[in-house]
């Protein structure tokens, strides 16, 4: 491992993209005082916490009022809290409900509509429900939505085949769905955590090269030699923003807290900086080398890669004006991990770790691990490192850099990915040959259950099971 080299800057460039109509702050506090946790999703769509659904209707003249009140609904009368079908708020802004009649959604069919419903304009980036069915006098407010695009099902592909055998799933699990990019076709597999067989799938056109989610709502999705990066919205199972690139996207990964996605592409060394709340670009970062195998710090802090050309390892620190440092090389670099002010950087050919103090940039040592070290994962004070070979999870404490515990999965497959789950102190280890999985506690640092799936796992999302949109 070579000591520090020169520093270099990063060159910035603004994304570009139409920005999504937003609910006016305004509209979004009258709703909050009744429905608090209230999603005012980036299209404009109005979702109340028990996945009720309002469309908004933008007026063509509006009053700025600082504090909203109603000005009339449908039925006449109610109040926010009742959830009417209709509301025109004293800024001319109007909510439609989406309501079921005889079994299509639809919203309200008046006989005389009122002025701010028929000027209004829905906004013109907004994911209809599927199936919905706009009334004859309302069909001015939809604009240049193609509206044939929400009478289709979606891209769920249903499963024919008898029901697999159940299983009983650690209690972090319960409840949750898995999204399985499985390497065996282009399809995402849909995978409740208490069966081992798929019960639908998301239908791909494309192969699948990462896989991530946010706020259990949305899977973002890259593909081999595709220039575009898919958004689908879980609540319809279907494609709701395409964010169209200069290269072909490649990893994901997700800083919740910072409410980003950075977009990688190695093609033309470029980390794309994505706004997870208006769903829009916001930078691209211009840095070095065919990149590849980032992770991001903990704190958001800091990110690294190697340069595949030439094994050379860089940070990108966006705490020091995005500086770009390079940390030296490394043969083979299968995972970058930081913990304790320390960069893990494992080598998946010579079964080797090496440790870099990030301050100083000096090598600190070089220990030998599990064969085919292939994954990474730091909590604490703790460095999960994952063996391929032998389906092996070594524990290294990142204080004294020392192997503290060998947890055997005991299984055939050949290992390939840690998945953390969130809100637990567990992580799940997957197969990209063999369709199972192991969860580890990382307190106990025990293996507490291996279970079955009918697909081998590439790239797998845990979320909630989510409620579709009444």
């Amino acid at each position: 491992m070579r000591k520090f080299l020169t520093s270099v800057c990063l060159s910035l460039f603004l994304g570009t993209g139409a920005m999504a109509m937003q609910v006016p702050q305004s509209v979004q506090d009258f709703v909050n005082k009744e429905f608090p946790e209230t999603n005012f999703r980036f299209d404009g769509a109005i979702i109340l916490p028990d996945n009720t659904m309002y469309l908004p209707i933008f007026p063509a003249k509006t009053n700025d009022d600082k504090e909203l009140s109603i000005k009339s609904t449908y039925p006449v009368n109610a109040t926010m809290k009742q959830k009417p079908d209709m509301i025109i708020l004293d800024n001319n802004f109007a909510l439609l409900k989406v309501i079921n009649a005889n079994g299509k959604k639809t919203v309200i069919n008046l006989k005389d509509t009122p002025e701010e419903l028929q000027s209004g304009l829905l906004p013109q980036d907004i994911l209809l429900p599927k199936g919905l069915v706009i009334p004859e006098s309302l069909k001015g407010i939809i604009g240049n939505i193609d509206v044939t695009v929400t009478q289709d099902n979606g891209l769920r592909i249903n499963n024919t085949r008898a029901k697999g055998k159940t299983t009983v799933p650690v209690e972090p699990l319960e409840g949750k769905t898995f999204y399985i990019a499985s390497g065996a076709n282009k399809n995402i597999q849909v995978i409740y955590s208490n069966s081992q067989k798929p019960d639908y799938a998301l239908e791909q056109t494309h192969v699948i090269n990462d896989l991530k989610s946010y706020n259990n709502e949305f899977l973002f999705v890259t593909y081999f030699d595709y220039k575009t990066m898919n958004i689908i919205s879980l609540m319809d199972e279907k494609i709701i923003k395409q964010v169209n690139l200069d290269s072909v996207p490649e990893q994901i990964i997700i800083d919740n807290d910072k409410k980003v996605a950075y977009i990688t592409s190695g093609s033309n060394s470029s980390v794309y900086i994505f706004s997870l709340e208006t769903m829009t670009l916001k930078k691209r970062l211009k840095i070095n080398g065919k990149c590849e195998k980032f992770t991001l710090s903990e704190d958001g802090s800091k990110l690294f890669y190697v340069d595949r050309n030439t094994n050379y390892i860089w940070v990108v620190d966006f705490a020091d004006n995005y500086k770009l440092k390079n940390i030296g090389s490394f043969p083979n670099v299968s995972k970058i991990a930081y913990a304790n002010g320390k960069i893990y950087v494992t080598s998946r050919t010579k079964n080797r770790i090496a440790i870099v103090d990030y301050e100083t940039l000096g090598f600190l040592s070089e220990l030998e691990v599990c064969e085919k070290p292939v994954d990474l994962y730091a909590k604490g004070d703790d460095l999960f490192i994952l063996g391929a070979q032998e389906n092996i999870i070594e524990v290294l404490n990142t204080k004294e850099d020392v192997i503290t515990d060998k947890l055997f999965l005991n299984t055939n497959a050949f290992a390939t990915n840690i998945t953390p789950i969130d809100n637990s102190n567990m992580i799940m280890v997957t197969n990209a040959l063999s369709g199972l999985y192991s969860v580890i506690d990382t307190d106990i640092k025990e293996v507490v259950k291996t279970s079955p799936l009918d697909v081998p796992v590439r790239a797998i999302v845990v979320t909630d099971t989510v409620k579709t949109i009444k």
